[in-house]
């Protein structure tokens, strides 16, 4: 049963549960089975909670859309309480969560997920390679030796295995898109203030961050974010709900025919793969035989400026982090406690004064604007990129060790130029897993919608689902 169930969606696995044909006992137990097969060489899960998992399982379960069906938590910033959290670093030590579930895990356990283990993510998600120091690196199934991406690398691992159908994920500037992308998954990132960060966090790093899942389709990522999308009272800002019923029927229908502007050079300058080029392309192409129309308008975008204000906010965020760290611990970190690059962005944190921090977030926002005016202006629906600049690259290629510190960061920035802007502007985004090199490696294609615009995302996405059929593309390693 575990090969049956490892290459079916979170939907097909909820469907066995209402229809009796599969408990949820036994869901969660070929998934721990697929886990434990699995991880000892792809290291995608770094906190097993199994005893725990088969427990809930056994008992009553909430009557939620995913009623028994097992899942994954990243570990970083959704918490469940009383179990590790660490958010990669060796500074945590035997940190246990307190106090209570994040409101997001809340709901993820409200709409019947069953959580069976924590996943592996760079420290304090850093990178868009899921290697950290100290739980070593998490591998891609399509081919061992290379990232998964970052920083939800081990929930995407976990998910293009077959170890669970869906996993959380979250992103603060590609985190979701990055490693659907080299995994061969759907990853969307939602508009800022879709999901709750209550009730520990409010705006995390300005508004970069927002919080979803990886899976395998179309309607689990839409479905899920019904169960999972909504403010609580108090937070900054809240999404618009949607206006035609919910991101479920969304993804079920087709789209109008829709204007989708075509851009395959990076807004930093940064070279571009052919292979990723080809993709978009393609993608293009195919949007084309659905009768949709494809333009190439310029986007003027500067990129010095948004790496230069991108970085402070995001060096600022680590900054936030490490004292956030530093209360839990109860003590301050040195620069052993944590990785070289780690400590480089907290420095530059802690040395930025708070009048530059505001004018980098102020001038993210105007970009924000600079892009709304580009759909208005031009007429666009929707924008495709290459979701990355390059394919999954080898491990180890981000690590420039103690005497190059920032090695890694600037790695980054040739590897992911085409998704931190779209943190900085609010909008949604997602990557689809539309094409395979030459390598046998999975090619993901970006698309990016309005603030407030999953649906047109959904729509397309489910559309060119059926029109490019992924599903029974399975990795090396799968379960």
């Amino acid at each position: 049963m575990t090969d049956e169930l490892s290459r079916m969606d979170a939907t097909a696995q909820a469907d066995l549960v209402r229809s009796g044909e599969a408990s949820p006992a036994e869901l969660v137990d070929a998934a721990i089975a697929a886990i434990e097969k699995l991880n000892p060489e792809l290291n995608a899960v770094i906190h097993p909670l199994f005893d725990r998992a088969r427990a809930e399982a056994a008992g009553p379960l909430p009557d939620g859309p995913f009623r028994g069906v097992p899942f994954l938590l990243k570990d970083l910033a959704a918490e469940l309480d009383g179990t590790p959290f660490c958010e990669g670093t060796a500074f945590a030590g035997d940190y246990v969560s307190q106090g209570g579930d994040q409101e997001l895990t809340a709901r993820f356990r409200a709409a019947g997920f069953v959580i069976c283990g924590k996943t592996n993510t760079p420290e304090f998600g850093i990178l868009p390679t899921t290697e950290p120091a100290r739980f070593g690196a998490t591998r891609n199934p399509w081919d061992p030796t290379r990232t998964t991406g970052g920083s939800s690398g081990g929930s995407a691992a976990a998910v293009a295995s077959g170890m669970v159908p869906a996993a959380h994920a979250n992103d603060g500037g590609g985190s979701i898109r990055i490693p659907a992308s080299a995994c061969g998954l759907v990853g969307l990132k939602p508009t800022r203030g879709r999901v709750s960060l209550a009730p520990r966090y409010g705006d995390v790093t300005g508004g970069l961050v927002c919080e979803h899942v990886v899976t395998r389709s179309v309607r689990d990522s839409a479905a899920i974010l019904d169960a999972t999308s909504g403010p609580v009272p108090g937070d900054p800002y809240a999404a618009p709900a949607p206006r035609f019923g919910t991101f479920a029927d969304a993804g079920a229908r087709a789209p109008r025919p829709l204007r989708i502007a075509l851009m395959v050079d990076a807004p930093t300058g940064s070279p571009v793969h052919a292979d990723c080029v080809d993709a978009a392309r393609a993608a293009a192409a195919t949007c084309e035989s659905l009768g949709h129309e494809v333009l190439t308008p310029t986007l003027a975008l500067d990129g010095d400026q948004l790496l230069e204000h991108f970085i402070n906010v995001w060096a600022a965020g680590n900054a936030w982090t490490m004292l956030d760290w530093e209360g839990r611990v109860g003590r301050e970190a040195t620069p052993d406690d944590v990785e070289p690059l780690t400590w480089a962005l907290v420095s530059m944190g802690r040395a930025l004064d708070a009048g530059r921090y505001l004018k980098s977030v102020e001038e993210l926002q105007k970009m924000g604007r600079q892009l709304a005016a580009f759909y208005d202006d031009n007429g666009v629906d929707l924008l495709l990129t290459p979701t990355l600049a390059q394919p999954p690259l080898p491990l180890g290629s981000f690590d420039g060790g103690p005497d190059n510190p920032l090695h890694g960061l600037i790695v980054a920035g040739d590897f992911v130029p085409f998704t931190p802007v779209f943190n900085a502007t609010g909008q949604p985004a997602i990557s689809l897993p539309l094409s395979i090199n030459g390598e046998g490696l999975p090619i993901g294609v970006q698309f990016v919608a309005r603030l407030g615009g999953e649906e047109t995302l959904l729509s397309l996405a489910g559309q060119l689902e059926q029109a490019v059929p992924w599903a029974d593309r399975m990795p090396a390693i799968h379960a």
